[in-house]
């Protein structure tokens, strides 16, 4: 922490000592001598102190006449600083640094530069994707009032794409030169989220010379992804910021904050379906379903109108399960060389278990998901990082038992404590549907027309997915990078904030 610069300012009104170093920016008041000489009568001013990794932009600051843009007279150095409040928001502050000498003040905003293009993974440049479809149609007014200032300010370069359609940012992350950006950004809700995260290790594999329609073992996405929330839910923003904050999120990306975060492949047995962090069948996607059907709707309302009428109509759907449990690493080297050769002898196929019935939702999540709807999540069992899915499986019950249960989210009791609800730790995971015959088959073909044309519905983080036939999903650890807290943080922020 040895001194780079050391020189006097005006800080908020008063002659300070200035002090920088690589780490820190500190200053004190200077204070006038005492008339009789006595030392002991001067008041000891209080340090201040900034650190400089949570300084994200410096600027001359200048007087100028109206309409002029640039020149003028200078006045000193601003310097805008990451400020960390409650609930895990977080917000920009300015401080001023004021001294009309021109050299000086040159000197120190050339060394102040040099300091913050030291820091790693800060963005430069962005590829921008804006959905103005999501929520209330406040994506755009979001990006452009919110975001986009705050990118200016840290002078990072944005190319910006405005969504047209569904599939349009999948589109173009095939096409453009993602090697021109730090990272991409999306501004809209978790269905929006998913397809750019779906596109950018799409895009991974396509680079890479891999075959995208069987990826056993994807290539990880060449660039992190951020997440400005401007949906209804914010499953992925919550889960990364602990708060639905535009502001929050884009400080995040702005001071580089990354998190390794785990992704699942979806697939076929013949072919890749997509990418994602989360997945529910049952109960949560024919919700869905049902909601994209009437999106004449206002948003609230439809959904609202979907999760009730799928309750009201509600039916269990007969699959089968395979899952292959969360293999716990070993200490002791002679115990793991015995259990490797007996899993030699008894054939891999033994790991996998299986269980078959009726269930009424099946969700399966490499992800707490959180959103302000359960202070518990989705998945409170799992993190962002740990190479493994939290599976699920909620059996056939009564109504009035699994509203109960669904209620249970939205407290800070165990939503799983119920005789009905099984929980797993799993790798990977087959749901094999099972089309049902004999006299209940007609009544339930009118119910659920994705089941008469022989395709079951899929909640893929927010996204409508139908298939007919097997969905194997895998997890693979630390796929992509994202724009967010570490995981120590994220841990502290659950416990802060307690919300999903």
């Amino acid at each position: 922490d040895e001194p780079l610069l050391r020189g006097i300012f005006e800080i908020g009104k008063r002659s300070c000592d200035v002090v920088l170093s690589a780490r820190r920016l500190r200053w004190s008041p200077i204070l006038p001598e005492s008339p009789t000489g006595d030392s002991s009568v001067a008041l000891q001013a209080q340090e201040e102190i900034i650190e400089m990794k949570d300084v994200f932009s410096v600027k001359l600051k200048r007087r100028r006449f109206a309409g002029q843009k640039k020149g003028g007279t200078l006045l000193g150095i601003t310097i805008f600083k990451c400020l960390n409040k409650q609930e895990n928001k977080l917000t920009d502050c300015a401080i001023h640094l004021n001294n009309l000498s021109e050299d000086h003040c040159q000197s120190w905003f050339r060394r102040l530069k040099e300091i913050l293009n030291g820091f790693q993974n800060r963005p430069k440049s962005l590829k921008v994707f804006v959905n103005p479809s999501s929520h209330k149609r406040e994506a755009s007014h979001i990006y452009y009032e919110k975001v986009a200032p705050l990118f200016k300010l840290a002078d990072i370069k944005t190319d910006v794409t405005v969504t047209e359609y569904e599939g349009h940012a999948l589109l173009v992350l095939k096409e453009c030169e993602l090697q021109a950006f730090d990272g991409v950004v999306c501004v809209g809700g978790d269905g929006s989220v998913s397809e750019v995260a779906h596109g950018l290790l799409l895009r991974a594999q396509i680079d890479a010379g891999k075959d995208t329609d069987y990826v056993s073992k994807p290539v990880r996405a060449p660039v992190p992804l951020g997440v400005i929330p401007a949906g209804t839910t914010n499953i992925l923003a919550h889960t990364l910021y602990g708060i639905k904050h535009a502001v929050t999120a884009t400080l995040h990306i702005v001071m580089g904050h990354i998190q390794a975060v785990d992704v699942c492949t979806f697939s076929s047995p013949s072919k890749l379906l997509r990418f994602g962090f989360s997945a529910m069948f049952g109960f949560g996607a024919r919700t869905l379903a049902l909601a994209e059907k009437h999106r004449w709707m206002p948003s609230s309302q439809r959904k609202d109108f979907a999760f009730i009428k799928t309750l009201a109509d509600l039916k269990p759907e007969e699959c089968e399960l395979s899952f292959l449990p969360l293999q716990i690493p070993q200490e002791d080297a002679h115990e793991k060389d015995r259990k490797k050769k007996e899993r030699t002898k008894k054939g891999s196929k033994d790991q996998w278990q299986k269980i078959q019935g009726h269930f009424l939702n099946v969700s399966i999540m490499a992800i707490p998901c959180l959103c302000s709807m359960a202070p518990r999540g989705l998945a409170p069992n799992t993190r962002l990082n740990n190479g493994s899915m939290a599976l699920i499986v909620v059996q056939n019950t009564s109504r009035t038992e699994f509203i109960k249960h669904l209620k249970r989210y939205t407290s800070v009791e165990n939503q799983f404590s119920f005789p009905f609800v099984e929980t797993y730790t799993v790798q990977e995971v087959k749901l094999q549907p099972r089309f049902k015959s004999g006299p209940d088959a007609k009544e339930n073909m009118c119910l659920n027309a994705a089941s008469a044309e022989g395709n079951y519905p899929w909640n893929i983080d927010g996204d409508l997915m139908k298939e007919a036939s097997e969905v194997h999903v895998r997890v693979h650890p630390q796929l992509i990078d994202l724009y967010g807290v570490n995981t120590d943080d994220l841990e502290s922020s659950q416990a802060m904030c307690n919300c999903i």
